[in-house]
């Protein structure tokens, strides 16, 4: 099942709440976890990794935080998820350690390429405000 887990859903609200502030805004770790009941350990670790690939900036300090590293609708969803998550797969086949017996006979795996390929595809033309302000996504088709 293609699903992505709490980590991103958490990491996606913390944006979220960022992006709503202003651009001014320092974003502190306890506040965001208790308005939405997110571990405060796990926040931390999420918003680490987040500031590690660029996406937020930490500000330290005792008026510490962090900040969006640049505007929403330059974030992409995609650009998250992999941040959290790692690289966007639907199938294992051609992730370097393929070790499907199938290979050979698989009628599957094109198709299925070409969907993961459309999926990743939307994801990294979803920016962040787009998905906030609930704008209609342009369809991908998949041939």
């Amino acid at each position: 099942m293609l699903k992505l887990t709490k980590k991103t859903d958490y990491a996606l609200m913390a944006i979220n709440y960022m992006s709503c502030q202003g651009e001014e805004f320092i974003a502190n770790t306890r506040t965001i976890s208790e308005i939405y009941n997110i571990p405060l350990e796990l926040l931390a670790k999420i918003l680490q990794r987040l500031a590690k690939k660029g996406i937020i900036l930490s500000q330290n300090g005792p008026k510490g935080g962090y900040i969006l590293a640049k505007e929403p609708a330059l974030i992409t969803v995609g650009e998250v998820i992999r941040a959290i998550e790692g690289p966007v797969q639907i199938i294992r086949c051609h992730d370097g350690e393929n070790t499907c017996l199938q290979t050979e006979r698989c009628t599957v795996r094109s198709p299925l390429r070409r969907i993961e390929s459309k999926i990743i595809e939307l994801l990294d033309k979803t920016t962040l405000d787009q998905m906030y302000r609930e704008e209609v996504i342009e369809e991908i088709t998949v041939r």
